[in-house]
């Protein structure tokens, strides 16, 4: 069983608005054993939507639409519903009563553009919106072309698309005859370390397409995420496949794994901290406070992360080896008799954007037993630079913190 999402409005097509929808929506039918294969997104063109609706309707079993249903001239799904496949607009009583008590519970008269929100395309049931004037739309197609499709149509507004999905269009789905009986799990390994070509060459068959369980490969400002998706009878079946490609990555990649989920670096360094009582400062030069900032989100208390000095890019005598080696070190030390803390994170100033590839910049740990400065290079996009050398030096005590930190009593 196969699903397309449709977003519907110029300011997701003209860039002005995230597409959040269907993220969501993206997940929740995943969860019912339904694969998405598509996700459209049109603006506020009749033309484009009847044919949009077409295409969907002829390649997928399930079609969800966010999107179009106000009563404004822009507002233009149930109109492109209706011309697509020929069902004729009709007025629902029973929606227009309820749209009008809305208006009078505000203390307004309903004006006579809204009375579009009450008419459907013929032979389309009604998913009544709890907390707004825009009821969805429910209508399904039979036909010898396109077999059986079912089209969901739901508001933009994110709470409100949301609550009618999980009363009336999750039920529905749950109970269509032609639902698979299985299960569709995902699991995100997070890896930080090489980069990804690297990494795939580390996982050759893994990625191939066309293996169960499936793992794709993304990457964000250096940080590289394996998606496994698992399908199978229950979620235990799901659960066995994860856990088995789970094993094997583990075994290929080691200490290139940090975490799962919607963990970051800066997540597992300080639960890394905070279970065995350490704490630590920072020094950082040309990253605007980003090292500062995500440990503190990481730490609201301060449990472990006890301050930080931010200084501007020209603070330092020198930028070559062995001369910011030192000063890092120094700087270091002065740190961690300062704040009392068993670790100091120093990052030396980054490079120009025009600087050459291969010029250093320099990071590291400075605590009571290792001070290690180490460097990278600016290859790749200006962009990566700060979250990448902020990474870097995150990674350095994460690893510290696994091989010689012992938990405290």
């Amino acid at each position: 069983m196969q699903a397309e999402i449709i977003a519907i409005g110029d300011e997701m097509t003209s860039g002005q608005r995230l597409d959040t929808n269907s993220q969501w929506l993206s997940d929740q039918l995943e969860s019912l054993g339904i694969r998405v294969l598509y996700h459209t997104t049109v603006g506020d063109d009749l033309e484009a939507n009847v044919r949009v609706f077409q295409i969907a309707t002829g390649r997928a079993d399930v079609v969800v639409a966010t999107g179009g249903l106000g009563p404004t001239d822009d507002d233009l799904t149930r109109q492109a519903m209706s011309a697509a496949f020929q069902r004729p607009l009709t007025l629902d009583e029973v929606s227009l009563v309820g749209i009008e008590q809305r208006f009078h519970s505000r203390g307004r008269t309903m004006p006579e553009k809204n009375k579009i929100q009450a008419m459907f395309p013929e032979g389309a049931n009604v998913i009544p919106n709890p907390h707004g004037t825009a009821p969805g739309i429910d209508l399904e197609l039979v036909s010898g072309e396109i077999g059986t499709c079912r089209i969901f149509a739901l508001p933009g507004v994110p709470i409100e698309m949301k609550e009618m999905w999980l009363l009336t269009v999750q039920p529905a789905i749950r109970i269509m005859p032609t639902l698979p009986r299985r299960r569709i799990k995902n699991h995100v390994i997070k890896c930080f370390g090489v980069g990804e070509s690297h990494m795939e060459a580390m996982l050759p068959d893994m990625i191939r397409r066309g293996k169960e369980p499936r793992v794709g490969i993304t990457v964000h400002h250096a940080t590289i995420s394996l998606r496994i998706t698992a399908t199978g009878e229950d979620d235990d079946a799901c659960d066995r496949l994860i856990g088995e490609c789970r094993r094997q990555i583990d075994t290929a990649l080691g200490e290139l794994v940090f975490g799962t989920g919607d963990e970051e670096l800066h997540d597992v360094v300080i639960r890394q901290l905070q279970e065995t009582g350490k704490t630590v400062g920072v020094l950082e030069t040309s990253t605007a406070g980003m090292l500062c900032r995500w440990l503190g989100e990481a730490d609201p208390n301060n449990q472990a992360f006890r301050g930080a000095t931010v200084l501007p890019a020209n603070s330092f005598e020198s930028t070559e080896e062995p001369g910011i080696i030192t000063e890092l070190i120094v700087r270091g030390r002065q740190l961690r008799d300062r704040l009392n803390v068993d670790f100091a994170l120093v990052l030396g100033p980054i490079p120009p954007a025009d600087a050459h590839p291969e010029t250093p910049y320099h990071y590291g740990i400075v605590g009571a037993d290792t001070e290690q400065i180490t460097h990278s290079t600016v290859a790749g996009h200006p962009e990566i630079h700060a979250p990448r050398m902020v990474k870097q030096a995150l990674d350095l005590l994460r690893k510290q913190l696994r091989t010689s930190v012992k938990p405290a009593d």
